[in-house]
């Protein structure tokens, strides 16, 4: 995983700042991660990736959300597409797309259409097949990633049951538009994916049939809320670090601002944060790893802790550094930011809480 970490950090240098002042990542820099197995880099060495543990990938996923959100974001949607094919896909499927994907082509995971985001059974995206062929139409909105990409998944209707095509950006039909000014991690390339009877041989559908909707949901997201949640702790570590460098440097009535109580008491609340999301993440990977029948509900905990927190030690951070972080492109503004989304993808604190009473209600 060092090594891994140490990729991601020449790669981003100085730049995040600059990226998310832009909108925009050199798409050079995200395919020469793709191309070293770093952005799914649970996929087996056999197929290009790096073999990691669920562990492990998420201490990467942390470090790159510690450094910048957006190509965080991206990782996420790379990782999800490979987990989806790896779970759902034929071995030939493994074989073309995984290579894809460790070999520097980049992936968005589509679900989310302008009638169907926290309600995913309202979605309307057709797969309909035809002979050796199938014709996507339908609408995905909010697809990170997919500005970047050189293939979508969509999930859509297939006969009685949903599946999931591997589409090319380049097919006629498709059309890419880009989410104008969006709040957080700007450079994550979100867009709107039109597809306009879209024809692909049957074959671009992973396992060439359908799924229940809830099997194939589930398991992509579970990944996704996983990498989102790593992401959050690394947010919340990037806050408390600036939080505690100025809280020591910074200088009020006298003395530094860590002596002043009220401080301190901001930064005990930020550590506390960042230890109590990495112990939930950990604890959820621990049951990815071990394919525990409990991932999906450790895997929502762990989300809805982390983004929570996220989103309130940034705030903190904001708060501890006053002007000093309230300047747009600076890290705890950014992560302030960045860190509101995470409440609201793959799958909003209001879903996790939900889900989280019902496994309550169980116990």
């Amino acid at each position: 995983m060092s090594d891994a970490a140490a990729l991601v950090t020449e790669a981003v240098g100085d730049s995040a700042a600059g990226w998310d002042l832009a909108g925009w990542i050199p798409p050079e820099v995200v395919r020469g991660l793709g191309a070293k197995g770093v952005l799914c880099a649970e996929v087996p060495a056999r197929h290009g990736g790096l073999a990691l543990s669920g562990a492990d990938n998420g201490e990467l996923t942390a470090h790159t959300g510690a450094l910048c959100s957006s190509l965080r974001s991206l990782m996420t949607s790379q990782g999800m597409a490979a987990w989806t094919v790896q779970r759902f896909g034929t071995r030939d499927q493994h074989s073309e797309y995984l290579g894809m994907f460790t070999g520097g082509s980049l992936a968005a995971v589509a679900f989310s259409e302008p009638g169907a985001g926290s309600d995913l059974a309202a979605m309307s995206t057709q797969i309909r097949r035809d002979g050796d062929t199938v014709v996507i139409t339908g609408r995905k909105t909010w697809i990170t990633a997919a500005a970047y990409a050189d293939v979508v998944l969509v999930f859509g209707r297939f006969d009685d049951d949903t599946a999931v095509a591997v589409v090319p950006v380049t097919a006629p039909g498709v059309r890419i538009e880009r989410v104008p000014n969006p709040l957080g991690c700007r450079a994550a390339g979100h867009s709107t994916v039109d597809l306009d009877d879209v024809r692909l041989p049957i074959s671009s559908v992973l396992s060439e049939r359908g799924f229940p909707l809830a099997l194939l949901v589930t398991t992509a997201l579970t990944y996704g809320r996983l990498s989102v949640a790593w992401g959050s702790v690394g947010m919340l570590r990037a806050c408390l670090g600036e939080a505690t460098r100025h809280a020591r440097t910074r200088s009020q009535f006298g003395s530094p601002l860590s002596q002043h109580q009220l401080v301190a008491r901001h930064l005990a609340e930020l550590y506390v944060a960042e230890r109590t999301a990495t112990k939930m993440c950990e604890d959820a990977s621990r049951a990815w790893d071990d394919r525990s029948p409990e991932m999906g509900s450790a895997a929502v905990l762990a989300k809805y802790v982390a983004s929570t927190e996220a989103a309130r030690g940034a705030a903190t951070a904001v708060q501890v550094l006053a002007s000093a972080g309230a300047q747009d492109g600076g890290v705890v503004a950014r992560a302030f930011r960045d860190a509101k989304l995470m409440e609201i993808i793959e799958g909003s604190s209001e879903i996790s809480q939900l889900m989280l009473a019902e496994r309550a209600l169980m116990a």
